[in-house]
């Protein structure tokens, strides 16, 4: 059973099928640029899918087949929603918490992308804990090119992804840059072919909702906690790992062992 909801008018749109979720970003007159109202729907969408539809993993994706994952931030808003400092700091409040929702999200969430990705669309890639792109993809972040800074708290995420040098290189730049680099610098998980993107990204989905959710969520605490030197989410952590071996998952992990079979999880 396949159920959905649409956010920011229908520009993205949340569906979940066998426990994957998929979040798509679509505007794709405008190569999937991202509105004001696209920023403030991204958390509501992604709120819906683990808490309503129960997904336990989510994949973000530019609308449509064959399409830009995104070109970031839509320009053509930038005289109202970015016309000064002032209002600059509003709208990029709707990109942090986008950003956050997803670096936050309980369950991992996979971004994959084709053709461009970039400014905001790469900030949105760079808070998703896995990515995988077709090989043609490029990517971004041409804010100094538009005289621009890049949101602060969104850099952390270019800088925990790419890398300290690479993460100047890209923002200081603004040139685009070849998955194949990508794949170099670790940002990519891995670039395939385009025909192949579609099969890989279901197969990672497909193997993650089949593990103990619990279990998931403790270790995306734990490397979340690591990676921002969070001693609170350590201890959040902690917690979450002990309480699996108090959880049905565990007996059932440990029986399946035992049997010989594949162990059905339920996230109990």
């Amino acid at each position: 059973m396949v159920s959905g909801h649409d956010f920011a008018g229908g520009m993205i749109k949340a569906n979940c099928h066998e426990r994957i979720g998929t979040l798509l970003i679509g505007n794709g007159f405008r190569k999937n640029a991202i509105t004001a109202g696209m920023w403030r729907g991204i958390p509501h969408a992604l709120r819906w899918l683990t808490d309503e539809a129960h997904a336990r993993v989510i994949i973000i994706r530019g609308g449509g087949a064959n399409t830009d994952f995104s070109s970031g931030a839509d320009i053509n808003e930038f005289e109202t929603v970015r016309k000064d400092a002032a209002t600059a700091r509003i709208y990029e409040g709707y990109n942090s918490d986008a950003f956050a929702a997803i670096r936050r999200c309980r369950i991992p969430v996979i971004a994959a992308i084709r053709g461009v990705c970039f400014g905001g669309g790469f900030g949105i890639a760079a808070a998703c804990d896995l990515r995988i792109a077709d090989e043609t993809a490029l990517f971004g972040v041409p804010a100094a090119r538009l005289g621009i800074a890049y949101p602060a708290e969104a850099v952390q995420d270019i800088v925990s992804a790419l890398g300290p040098q690479m993460a100047k290189m890209a923002l200081f730049t603004g040139a685009p840059i070849s998955a194949a680099k990508m794949v170099a610098a670790g940002f990519l998980l891995e670039a395939v072919r385009a025909d192949l993107l579609d099969t890989e990204v279901a197969a990672l989905a497909d193997a993650i909702a089949g593990n103990a959710p619990i279990s998931i969520h403790a270790s995306k605490a734990a490397v979340r906690a690591a990676v921002e030197q969070d001693s609170d989410l350590l201890g959040e952590a902690e917690v979450l790992a002990t309480t699996t071996f108090d959880s049905a998952d565990y007996a059932e992990g440990i029986a399946a062992f035992a049997e010989h079979r594949k162990p059905k999880f339920t996230g109990q």
